[in-house]
């Protein structure tokens, strides 16, 4: 009896590592519309504010589920406070300019990750982007997890019969 009701109420809902690798894939398959929007945004005749804020959108959803990937047992408003410091601090870094970080801006690496330019409007495109990671992961994991929480629940109902 008490087998089964440890296996109806598992301490963990999912695993980290499992977590982890979920929010991985998520954040590769951002990180893949970002690169495409910034890339074929223009050519493809996309306005210049779906190509530039949709980026920044795609970005701040991406620094969400990274920083879930590194921390996965955070819940998803901490996770949340973090990125929404991480995005605060790389935007007003933008106002901050020595000659190597200007350098490095001016590179690809250097304009997808720090961007050049200062806009408070991408504060706005951050916190809409976390929001969208924060939706994006509940309904990813949790249609994952859903499954392995019936498993649990039928194997203690099977054990409780026996």
């Amino acid at each position: 009896m008490e087998r089964a009701m440890h296996g109806t109420q598992p301490d963990q809902p999912a695993a980290p590592l499992r977590t982890s690798l979920i929010r991985a894939g998520l954040a590769a398959m951002v990180i893949v519309c970002g690169l495409s929007l910034r890339w074929y945004g223009f050519p493809l005749g996309l306005p210049a504010f779906v190509v530039k804020y949709g980026g920044s959108l795609l970005w701040a959803t991406m620094v969400f589920l990274l920083v879930g990937v590194c921390l996965p047992r955070l819940s998803r408003t901490q996770i949340a406070a973090i990125a929404v410091v991480i995005a605060i601090v790389v935007e007003f870094s933008r106002l901050a300019h020595t000659p190597w970080l200007d350098a490095f801006r001016l590179t690809t690496a250097g304009a997808l990750l720090l961007g050049r330019i200062f806009s408070p409007w991408d504060l706005v495109a951050y916190l809409i982007g976390i929001v969208a990671g924060i939706w994006l992961d509940s309904r990813v994991t949790r249609s994952r997890i859903a499954p392995r929480e019936s498993e649990l629940n039928s194997e203690a109902a099977g054990s409780t019969r026996e």
